[in-house]
């Protein structure tokens, strides 16, 4: 097969378009044309009136002529040879397992490593502290119809992990040399994710899609010899000094079960304080790293696709507009957008209690009337000293604060963009007093002065983003787009240093993973941490039954 890249076309091109494009850009006749694939499709936005899109295409031609044309176009870098896309397996599980691997978690870093696992034929054990997916899901919502909350069910704990609840997006910008999140995408396509996940520049899926998708990859894993338990919570770990300092032998589930092993993966997600707390305390390294803070902005949908696409706004193939963006300010500070949600709602991500945290949610068809992304300031450790967990009490102080000043019913505390840049108390005004944009979050919401919610070093920065933010999407600092506290889990506040075998530095046999140990940031780059975890952990029990 042959690779070409960056074909441009005009948005409203014919069918034909394509095979000519192929015909010309090889020299080639339709006869010696065998078949060709999409690849990727993207966009060209940057002039609104004269959208392109831009396809890599996969060729294929006879084997004789695909020397030919390789030699004939070595100097040109956008036509290469396709790379081999296809996953392979670096070990499979020996005939008497005398141990099987754990996972703890089952977002999607967890639901990868195992599904990976299980496909090795190492049989693993998959824990999650929350509940099934759509057992989980009737909770979630129970919460944001009845504010009801169980702090182990609910948009960060369950199947699926906190992604479940989401827009879906599935793309990422670590480096995939070995192409992992090919391997991904396919899973996700097999369970019932649509097609175009596989060529789309900026695939996503939505809620309802994923809730079905995890199901059928869950029976995937037990169809091929793992076991997945719901409800179980681990509290303690089980460990063995060793020379260098510690082993991982089991763990305590919180109804007092104790399972072994040796090798046991975390991929517990950003929010799981307890279990952080708890590995912190048994002596596992963890030390403080950056995250974010700031709130939810809402504006309508069509705001977002006039400033992006102009003319061609609405159109089926570009769908609902996104923006990725950021501002360096005066006071040192970076403001940047995060989880952008086309045609979306705010969504309460509390999971503890008389906390409220703000999340972004998209249906596939991306159809709400809002569009909605956190516009958030980086801090760093140096904003909250005090050891390793200081960023945790940090988001946990926020958090608190914003049910306060939410009216301590879940509630969260919420002001128009016009009033925060300028300054002024929202809490006198009633909420039938708001503009265009109708606030999406669920239970509610009160409206207050949002310069309380947050540190003043980050009211500063974000105050003079948004005017800046305004001279790239048109719109962005209009007077009543709706401003929504707090956002503090953009990330985990710390990181479980691994060494190159992908295990804990100082606890020989566990497997910090995804988000929550650092390593992740977004559905997909989870998914692929869950894979090359899966690699580690086969590897090393191999390793171990050929040294016994």
């Amino acid at each position: 097969m042959i690779r070409l890249s960056n074909i441009k076309l005009p948005l409203d091109h014919n069918d034909q378009a394509l095979e000519h494009a192929v015909l010309t850009t090889l020299e080639i006749t339709p006869e010696q044309l065998i078949s060709f694939n999409m690849f990727r499709r993207g966009y060209d936005a940057r002039k609104k009136s004269d959208i392109f899109l831009i396809y890599t295409l996969d060729v294929e031609v006879s084997t004789a002529l695909e020397s030919e044309l390789l030699e004939k176009f070595a100097d040109d870098q956008l036509v290469k040879q396709t790379p081999d896309l296809d996953y392979h397996f670096v070990a499979q599980a020996p005939e008497e397992l005398s141990e099987r691997p754990i996972i703890v978690g089952f977002g999607p870093c967890g639901l990868l490593a195992g599904l990976t696992l299980a496909q090795m034929g190492y049989n693993p054990i998959i824990l999650d502290r929350g509940k099934e997916v759509r057992e989980r899901t009737k909770d979630t919502f129970g919460f944001w119809r009845q504010k009801i909350l169980n702090t182990e069910s609910n948009v960060q704990f369950g199947e699926g992990g906190a992604g479940t609840f989401s827009d879906g997006k599935l793309y990422s910008q670590v480096k995939d040399p070995k192409q992992y999140s090919r391997k991904v995408l396919k899973e996700f396509v097999e369970s019932g994710a649509p097609d175009e996940i596989m060529y789309v520049s900026k695939p996503h899926i939505g809620t309802f899609k994923l809730v079905s998708m995890v199901e059928k990859m869950r029976a995937e894993i037990v169809r091929l010899g793992g076991e997945i338990r719901f409800s179980s919570r681990v509290d303690d770990i089980e460990l063995e000094k060793t020379e260098n300092g510690s082993r991982i032998t089991g763990l305590t589930l919180s109804t007092g079960e104790k399972l072994k092993s040796n090798h046991i993966a975390f991929a517990i997600g950003h929010s799981a304080r307890d279990t952080f707390e708890m590995l912190y305390n048994k002596g596992v390294y963890i030390e403080a790293k950056p995250f974010s803070i700031g709130f939810r902005i809402e504006h309508e949908q069509s705001t977002i696709d006039a400033a992006r696409f102009g003319p061609n706004a609405g159109n089926e193939i570009l769908g609902a507009a996104d923006y990725k963006l950021v501002h360096h300010c005066k006071n040192g500070r970076s403001v940047y957008s995060f989880c952008m949600c086309p045609g979306g709602t705010v969504v309460a991500a509390s999971s503890e209690e008389h906390c409220v945290v703000t999340n972004g949610m998209s249906q596939y068809s991306r159809n709400e009337r809002n569009a909605n992304s956190a516009v958030v300031v980086g801090i760093d450790p140096n904003d909250y000293p005090g050891g390793p967990l200081a960023g945790i009490e940090l988001q946990r102080q926020l958090e608190r604060n914003a049910y306060i000043l939410g009216g301590s019913d879940y509630d969260a505390p919420a002001q128009t963009v016009g009033d925060f840049l300028k300054g002024i108390d929202s809490s006198k005004k009633d909420i039938d007093s708001l503009g265009s944009v109708k606030p999406s979050f669920k239970p509610g919401i009160k409206l207050v002065d949002l310069s309380k919610a947050i540190p003043d070093f980050a009211v500063e920065a974000i105050r003079e983003a948004i005017p800046a933010f305004n001279r790239k999407i048109r719109g962005f600092a209009k007077d009543d787009a709706l401003l929504t506290g707090v956002e503090t889990r953009t990330s985990a506040p710390i990181s479980i240093k691994r060494d190159d075998k992908f295990e804990s530095i100082n606890t020989q046999g566990l497997y910090p993973a995804g988000e929550g140990a650092g390593y992740a940031g977004g559905i997909m780059s989870a998914a692929i941490d869950g894979i090359k975890i899966a690699e580690a952990m086969a590897l090393s029990i191999n390793a171990s039954v050929e040294n016994e």
